[in-house]
């Protein structure tokens, strides 16, 4: 899925809950901590995590695209 960037980032766990992967913040924190979230390949364990516009986001099958809104 492609989630547009509002602002210049996103923190990873407020990624999760607004695209739906997470049903919450608490839930979204949980996947978090148990190393179920890649960022660009990598296990990502900051759950304030700054994503960015190119990012990709990857979530038990999910895979988020993250882009920069145009204006």
């Amino acid at each position: 899925m492609k989630f547009e960037l509002e602002d210049d980032f996103i923190e990873l766990f407020k990624l999760l809950k607004v695209t739906g992967v997470a049903e919450s913040g608490a839930q979204a924190k949980m996947l978090i901590e148990e190393e179920q979230v890649k960022r660009n390949g990598e296990v990502e364990l900051r759950k304030r995590a700054k994503i960015v516009s190119g990012e990709i986001i990857e979530v038990g099958g999910e895979v988020i695209e993250v882009e920069a809104k145009i204006s």
